[in-house]
């Protein structure tokens, strides 16, 4: 049962068969051997016992939910009631409990979803990498070593990823302000949904960036995905797959395809010779919205975080991961004018991209140019090498947030090799046919 549908139609056929998969996951999660000490800030074993007995009896008496029985991991961004959000931090374990759930956890509550328990991340959500100083860090399922030692799970939704690879969950919950679903996604080995912005309402938790945050899920297909988006957005979407034959998708000559690991070079060519064998077009061309967006990258994100912290935390940094409070600091010197005519040049942007866009199925580049590097590396690195390897990690997810478009990651790895991630990529709003498309070259892919 690796797709939530098999485990839905498992569950109809075998009530009881909710209660074994939770149990299983939790004997994952809990293994002293494996990595659920630093995937999970808090692990509620006895609440998902008790809503598994609940799930079992609503299939028994024919009131199962569009999620009943489903686990989902969540990110420690968002608010659950009678929990403390941490957003991975220490400075913020004195904060009172949530008194209700944020609009997308009740949601997928509502529908069924047994809440598994509260992910690690990158502190504050500030980094594409996903290390923690505070919760440690969990490690890709890739190359996972006998001494303790293995490669980054991507960030900053890291325990996400790792919580789903690991079998501890059927899916996670995440957000994405520059790459934060699709990173982990990638070096996980998983399908990774970065919606447009506001599709699913952000309240209820702790903001990055008001302006670029986006939620979405971590899964193991396509269709697993959509049917978590279907509960978190409230909408019904059209995704049947559509026919490669004479889909267009564009390859930008650009910077996204340059510099590339020669894994992730190998692994994403592949993908897209199969996609022309399937029928597709492979348009090269430049795409001025992309260029645009890293020629005038700009600190809006760090001055809306340091925003929030001013009026919530304070901004001397006490506590904090000293390289997300370095990032947040370079917003200090962004005027309410800078920060208004950037927010005014985004929008311009984003509607030259739904323009430029309209004749193409998606665009086509990497998730990451790199494969995922060694934890030690990074953390033993001195900063100039960290926030290095951060840019080089979100240079082909964050231009998508800049300009409020929506994406996916599919995994193009042969298997047993470095995970390496495809991104397909439409502009804002255009959700449904991303979702259509994807499930497509999925099916391309797995062949």
């Amino acid at each position: 049962m690796n797709t939530i549908a098999e485990q839905l139609a498992a569950f109809r056929n075998h009530p009881d068969q909710v209660l074994e998969v939770a149990e299983e996951q939790l004997a994952r999660a809990s293994d002293p051997q494996g990595e659920g000490s630093r995937v999970f800030i808090s692990l509620n074993e006895n609440a998902v016992r008790a809503a598994a007995r609940e799930s079992a009896q609503r299939y028994r008496n024919g009131t199962a939910r569009l999620l009943e029985g489903v686990t989902i991991s969540i990110k420690d961004l968002f608010d659950v009631k009678g929990e403390v959000t941490t957003a991975g931090s220490t400075v913020l374990r004195s904060r009172p409990p949530a008194s209700v759930d944020a609009p997308a956890v009740a949601r997928l509550r509502e529908a069924g979803a047994i809440l598994v328990g509260r992910t690690n991340m990158t502190e504050f959500a500030f980094s594409g990498i996903g290390i923690n100083p505070h919760y440690g860090t969990p490690r890709s399922l890739w190359d996972r070593r006998a001494d303790g030692s293995g490669r980054i799970p991507g960030g900053s939704s890291s325990g996400g990823g790792v919580s789903v690879a690991d079998g501890m969950c059927s899916a996670a919950l995440g957000t994405d302000t520059g790459g934060s679903v699709r990173l982990p996604a990638v070096f996980n080995g998983l399908v990774g949904f970065k919606p447009s912005a506001y599709r699913v309402p952000i309240l209820g938790g702790i903001p990055l960036s008001v302006a670029h945050d986006s939620i979405g899920p971590l899964a193991e297909s396509v269709d697993d995905c959509i049917r978590i988006d279907a509960v978190l957005s409230g909408q019904t979407l059209e995704t049947t797959p559509i026919d490669l034959r004479g889909a267009r998708f564009l390859k930008p000559k650009s910077v996204i395809w340059g510099q590339l690991d020669p894994e992730v070079e190998r692994a994403t060519l592949a993908a897209i010779e199969k996609l022309k064998a399937a029928g597709a077009t492979i348009v090269e061309a430049p795409l001025a919205p992309l260029d645009e967006a890293f020629n005038t990258r700009n600190p809006s994100i760090s001055a809306l975080a340091l925003d929030w912290h001013a009026e919530n935390v304070g901004v001397n940094g006490e506590g904090y991961d000293p390289r997300v409070w370095q990032r947040m600091l370079l917003g200090r010197d962004v005027t309410r004018a800078n920060l208004s005519w950037s927010i005014a040049y985004r929008r311009f942007w984003i509607d030259q991209m739904n323009m430029l866009l309209a004749d193409y199925d998606a665009v086509l580049c990497p998730t990451s140019a790199c494969i995922a590097p060694e934890i030690a590396s990074v953390v033993s690195g001195d900063d100039d090498h960290y926030f290095a390897v951060n840019a080089r990690i979100l240079r082909n997810t964050g231009w998508v947030n800049s300009l409020d478009g929506c994406a996916i990651s599919l995994p193009c790895h042969e298997p047993g090799a470095a995970p390496v991630g495809l991104q397909l990529v439409k502009p804002h709003a255009s959700d449904a046919r991303l979702l259509a498309v994807a499930r497509s070259v999925e099916q391309c892919l797995q062949q």
